[in-house]
């Protein structure tokens, strides 16, 4: 019986001393942290910005602008992880939907899973809005260019050292033509090293 005591006494103190050693604390979201050398929000953001300078510095825009005498509509379509970590490509894509948007050099239209919510919405309207309210089918602003991309990352490691090599790669098309119009790349190499070996 006192063995037992015992026993919960010291799981109680354990439990205790667990809840007191965690800590939470407020940074801001602008503060670069890399607790665990992953791609991270910090890679998204810094990424998305310098591929979004890098486009719209490119002749395509100028040259669009002069033939059409307007600004070009962009979508981005799919960016996919062929990394070797699990990576939310979401974050990385609305990041650089944000970048473009606020630009103010090219105007924007929904990705296609967007589109579809708007579409029913569209539909419900034509039976329960009024006349004067209700928004009228097939008048969508096409796009005329899709950006898409890849993330791939190559992982190099030994007795607790590891380097991380990632390599963003975004293409701009032409969605009448498929002309490819601007090519970027972003590379980011990390270096972890830890006290305990093993990864």
């Amino acid at each position: 019986m006192k063995i037992f005591k015992l026993l919960c006494i010291v799981i109680i103190g354990l439990s205790l001393v667990t809840c007191k050693s965690t800590k939470v604390e407020r940074i801001g979201v602008e503060e670069t942290t890399d607790l665990s050398g992953r791609w991270n929000d910090t890679d998204a953001r810094l990424v998305a910005e310098e591929m979004v300078r890098d486009a719209l510095s490119r002749p395509w825009l100028i040259n669009f602008v002069s033939d059409e005498g307007r600004k070009p509509v962009v979508i981005v379509g799919t960016v996919r992880n062929r990394s070797s970590e699990h990576i939310e490509t979401l974050t990385f894509v609305k990041n650089i939907e944000r970048e473009l948007i606020n630009s103010g050099n090219v105007k924007f239209v929904a990705s296609k899973i967007e589109r579809s919510e708007i579409r029913d919405e569209r539909e419900d309207q034509q039976s329960w809005a009024s006349e004067e309210t209700a928004k009228r089918l097939a008048a969508e602003t096409g796009a005329d260019f899709m950006m898409q991309g890849t993330i791939t990352s190559i992982t190099d490691a030994v007795s607790g050292k590891k380097v991380v090599y990632y390599q963003i790669n975004m293409e701009l098309i032409n969605l009448e033509s498929t002309e490819k119009v601007w090519i970027g790349e972003k590379k980011i190499k990390k270096y972890i090293e830890k006290a305990s070996t093993g990864w």
